[in-house]
């Protein structure tokens, strides 16, 4: 089975075209090597997926005949990747909570308080190392 087929099939995209385009960009590895879209994959390969800036890291255990449900991913596939990603992951998602995005209006008043605050922490650093001169 295709590459690109396969992992459209167990449901890492959404789109057999996204899963390609990421084998074109150069985000999926099997056995450590860049591959193509076409390159054909077997039982006990090793797939590496950069995805949301994170490493997944695959294990075939068998090639389904098409694409399957949620719940039965698991007969097909065995997920290798390092807790330290998933927590990389986490962190990722807290931290694009925190700031806004660029051209949404003005800061609010606790963005300001915000700001100011780290003004102040900044000046009171600044004020105790050079009294500490």
């Amino acid at each position: 089975m295709r590459v690109d087929k396969y992992l459209w099939c167990i449901r890492y995209f959404k789109t057999r075209s996204i899963a390609t385009k990421a084998c074109k960009e150069g985000k999926i590895r099997v056995n450590g090597d860049l591959i193509k879209p076409s390159r054909e994959i077997y039982p006990m390969d090793k797939i590496t997926v950069r995805k949301n800036q994170v490493n997944y890291e695959l294990l075939v255990l068998d090639t389904p005949d098409s694409r399957i449900g949620a719940k039965l991913v698991d007969i097909y596939r065995k997920d290798t990747t390092p807790t330290e990603a998933l927590q990389k992951l986490d962190l990722l998602k807290y931290s694009k909570d925190y700031y806004r995005k660029k051209g949404t209006g003005r800061p609010t008043k606790k963005d300001r308080r915000d700001i100011d605050d780290w003004f102040i922490d900044k000046n009171i650093k600044n004020s105790t190392d050079d009294s500490e001169e």
